[in-house]
């Protein structure tokens, strides 16, 4: 392709962010034109970063070799989604702490299939078939190095990019990676989830990321944005509807089954509400908990009935979520009227009846985070009134019925587990999930 490149680049992730930040150098590092080793404990103080009772601009610790790692403490993972939670955990390459917002964040800087190692550890089991790793190790790859790029050249060019639409009448918003100034990309769910040499990293794992190394996916001689979540629910989504008005072709509606072509428009509100209240057949339609802990690690274990899904709240306990997730006092909600769907038949604008305020919402993760105390699992659901009061009209109860877990776009990580098992190779299952797109040596 006409812009691959000849070294392997490194990548800077953002992992923790903190007023104060303890980590301890398990190995030799360099800093500040000294060696060190051991705990260490940085501080912020009047926007600088105090160390060894010195103040500073930014911090580098060096990795003096190979064996030289870090620990940080108390990094959060799964942040505002019901398994957040505190972690210690362990890195290699080298470590930047820097000033951002009032705060200090925590910067691993690591060469990319390094990165990749971790990244297919963290974001699904590591026991995983061989041909899902592979799969799994050339769309982490494409989706990091065109963020890198994207990264650089918004950084170089200085100008602004803006992810929502506000107006009195309508709040449209979408959460990507423009908001990452000074590294590419983050250690959580907002981006891909890593957690450096923290979770077991298999022979296998090895194996595939060195099977596939410098492989990317691309389409028209570009590199392809690559994105990937849990299970898409029966139907993939297009970018468009969850991110910036844009669309690639690669990225195209498909069914999650061998039958690709056979499904509904979901964009229609009626049979949109007809597939999401069965259970059609698809790939990631499996309850087959051998091929479910390939992709969930113990903490998504604790989610259930991703496939299909429901959830109920009562007058009083919705209309306190919706206030506090989005900082608007809508009332009573008196209905959720779906507006706009996507292809999967996810939601990218919702209107919010309250007795107090009306207004639209989306796209589809800002919907999912002002229905819930922490995330819906997708945006793909239908709205059940129950209990209405003849009088305001406002129901007791709101029932919503779902399909699917995550955004929906790109590749679906349990129907992709399913199809690796089936016998499919990584190569087929990547033109599944990427119409038409190619696998190219990018380095």
């Amino acid at each position: 392709m006409s812009n691959s490149i000849s070294k392997e680049p490194l990548v800077k992730v953002g992992v923790l962010s903190s007023e104060t930040i303890s980590f301890e150098l398990l190995g030799a590092y360099r800093c500040e034109d000294a060696e060190w080793s051991g705990p260490q404990t940085v501080t912020v103080a009047d926007g600088k970063v105090m160390w060894q009772g010195a103040t500073y601009d930014s911090l580098h610790f060096t990795a003096v070799d190979r064996e030289s790692t870090f620990c940080l403490r108390d990094v959060v993972i799964g942040i505002e989604f019901h398994w957040e939670r505190k972690e210690d955990q362990r890195f290699a390459g080298d470590l930047s702490i820097i000033v951002e917002n009032g705060k200090l964040t925590a910067v691993n800087i690591l060469p990319v299939e390094s990165y990749l190692a971790s990244v297919i550890s963290s974001e699904m089991s590591a026991t995983a078939s061989l041909e899902l790793l592979k799969a799994h190790a050339v769309i982490s790859r494409s989706w990091l190095l065109a963020q890198i790029i994207k990264h650089d050249r918004i950084a170089g060019s200085g100008d602004l990019y803006s992810a929502s639409t506000v107006t009195d009448e309508e709040i449209v918003r979408w959460y990507d990676r423009e908001d990452h100034v000074n590294f590419h990309v983050c250690a959580d769910d907002h981006c891909q989830r890593y957690q450096g040499i923290t979770r077991q990293t298999t022979a296998a794992v090895a194996q595939a990321v060195e099977a596939t190394r410098g492989e990317v996916l691309t389409y028209e001689d570009e590199l392809c944005d690559a994105r990937f979540s849990k299970c898409c629910g029966g139907v993939f989504e297009e970018f468009e509807y969850c991110w910036e008005p844009r669309h690639y072709d690669y990225l195209e509606a498909r069914r999650d089954a061998p039958n690709e072509y056979r499904f509904p428009d979901l964009r229609v509100e009626e049979k949109a509400v007809e597939w999401i209240e069965r259970r059609p057949d698809a790939f990631c339609n499996t309850d087959d908990k051998e091929i479910l802990s390939q992709v969930l690690n113990n903490y998504d274990q604790e989610t259930h009935d991703f496939f299909r899904w429901e959830v109920t709240y009562s007058r009083d306990e919705l209309a306190a979520i919706v206030r506090e997730r989005s900082g608007i006092d809508f009332g009573d909600i008196v209905d959720l009227k779906p507006m706009t769907r996507g292809t999967s038949g996810r939601l990218s604008r919702l209107m919010i009846v309250g007795t107090k305020r009306t207004m639209i919402i989306g796209k589809e993760l800002e919907i999912r985070r002002t229905l819930s105390p922490s995330h819906l699992r997708s945006s793909a659901f239908t709205v059940e009134r129950k209990a209405i009061d003849p009088d305001t009209g406002v129901p007791g109860h709101i029932t919503l019925r779902g399909a699917g877990w995550g955004h929906g776009v790109g590749l679906c990580q349990i129907g992709a587990a399913v199809m690796g098992a089936k016998g499919y190779d990584y190569r087929r299952i990547l033109a599944h999930y990427f119409a038409n797109a190619d696998i190219t040596v990018y380095y």
